[in-house]
Parts: C-alpha cells; sequence; structure tokens
C-alpha cells in the first residue's frame, strides 16, 4: 500500500462528488486522516462511508465565512493541524453575454472566488512549513467558450491567487499551486451545469476531436495530479499551474 501521506492531516472542499470525492479517496488509501466538507447532507454521509474511516464529513457552504470557520475549528480541536488543503469547491453554470444576471455573477463568484480566498485564508492558523496547497481551476481560464464567461473569469482568479500567494507564503514553507482539469465529466455537469445526460455525451463528442489524447479525463486523473502536487515529491514547486487536459490547452 502506498503510505505517501502517512500522519498527514488533510481538508478537501466540495469533497463528497467529482474530482473532491477521488482525491479524498486516494489521499485515505495513501494515509491520510481527510476531512471533507459539502453542501449537501446526504451526499457528505455517503461520501464518507465510501472513503472509510479516516474521513470526517463537516456540512458547509465555502461562501459562508462562518461555516468556514466551524471547519477549521473541528480541525483544530480533533487534530491540531492541517497539513494539505485542497481548494476544490466551485460551482458553474450558462449565460451569454447580454443576459447575464445579477445572481449569476454573485453565485459563482461567492462560491469560487470569495469561497476559495476565505478558505486559504483560514486554513493558515492551522498550517506550518511544509504544507501544501491546492486550487482547483481550470482549462476555460485560457480558452474562449459560449456563455462561459462568468465561471471562466473566475477561474481565472484563482489561478492569479496561486501565483500571488505563493509569493505571500514564501516565507512560512507552505507551497501554493493550481490544478487546471480539461474535461472531466462528473456529476457536476448534471448538478451545477445543468446538462441532460444526452446534452452531456453530445457535448463530449463535440470536444474530444480537439483533445489531442482523444478521450476526456477521469477524475482520478486529476486526483493523481493533486495527489503530487500536495507530496514531498514536488517539494520544488510553487505557484504553477498543473494542466491535466490530455493536451487540449497546450497543442
Amino acid at each position: 500500500m502506498n503510505s505517501q501521506f502517512d500522519g498527514k492531516v488533510a481538508l478537501i472542499t466540495g469533497g463528497s462528488s467529482g474530482i473532491g470525492l477521488a482525491t479524498a479517496k486516494l489521499f485515505a488509501q495513501r494515509g491520510a486522516k481527510v476531512y471533507i466538507t459539502g453542501r449537501r447532507q446526504k451526499e457528505l454521509v455517503e461520501a464518507v462511508r465510501d472513503i472509510g474511516e479516516s474521513a470526517t464529513g463537516i456540512q458547509g457552504d465555502v461562501s459562508v465565512l462562518a461555516d468556514i470557520d466551524r471547519v477549521y475549528q473541528t480541525i483544530k480541536q480533533e487534530k491540531g493541524r492541517l497539513d494539505i488543503l485542497f481548494a476544490n469547491a466551485g460551482v458553474g453554470a450558462f449565460a451569454p453575454l447580454g443576459q447575464i444576471s445579477e445572481e449569476h455573477f454573485d453565485k459563482q463568484f461567492d462560491i469560487n472566488v470569495k469561497g476559495t480566498l476565505f478558505t486559504v485564508q483560514g486554513a493558515l492558523a492551522l498550517m506550518s512549513a511544509g504544507g501544501s496547497i491546492i486550487l482547483n481551476a481550470s482549462l476555460v481560464s485560457i480558452k474562449g467558450n459560449p456563455a462561459f464567461s462568468v465561471y471562466s473569469a473566475t477561474k481565472a482568479a484563482l489561478r492569479s491567487f496561486a501565483r500571488n500567494w505563493a509569493v505571500d507564503l514564501q516565507g512560512k514553507g507552505i507551497r501554493v499551486n493550481a490544478v487546471s482539469p480539461g474535461v472531466v465529466p462528473t456529476p457536476g455537469y448534471h448538478t451545477s451545469l445543468g446538462m441532460t445526460e444526452q446534452q452531456l455525451d453530445d457535448y463530449i463528442r463535440s470536444v474530444t476531436p480537439a483533445i489531442p489524447l482523444g478521450r476526456t479525463g477521469t477524475a482520478d486523473e486529476i486526483a493523481k495530479a493533486v495527489a503530487f502536487l500536495a507530496s514531498d515529491e514536488s517539494s520544488f514547486i510553487t505557484g504553477i499551474e498543473l494542466f491535466v487536459d490530455g493536451g487540449q490547452g497546450q497543442i
């Protein structure tokens, strides 16, 4: 068994499904004590059961600062420290320019940008030298997509956060990096983006020709990239954006 994270304490926001859940499972398999957050209690309970006894679920919304504080109070009381943070929680929605509402804008920036900022800031009191922070950005931050400008802008903000926070934390020995997935079908395409199964299938068929590897990615593949950035194997890496996109944004 890979014991890469033996004794480590990790927090994964939005850990009840998709990339967050896959990452939580991998971290647990490699020895970490894993805390996950999620807004929906039923999914959170099911995810904890799926991950195993080393997981603890804490219901909360990252756009609500009191919920973030409660997460860190729990970790402080139970473990006293945090070694790894994967700021993964996020939402997306379609709206073309000319039809963007204030609600559409506020929801995505509140969760994806404000939520990430205060999640990371709240973690600092529990992190010390050797800690690793990974932000979940996206390929869309560098690509133009129809009706996706607000979501794409939130992900571009996360890339900027990684650069700036890597500088802010360099004296503390805490690394900050971003992982940018390409097309990775997850439940979020249905729950967040509102796609039907047929719409998702059509979308995958339309984008696959633009992916050099000729296929979409999997949540497990993103989880392995996050694990690399969280581990000592990437000890000389900070401030980067690691694209895990089958080459779509690179070629």
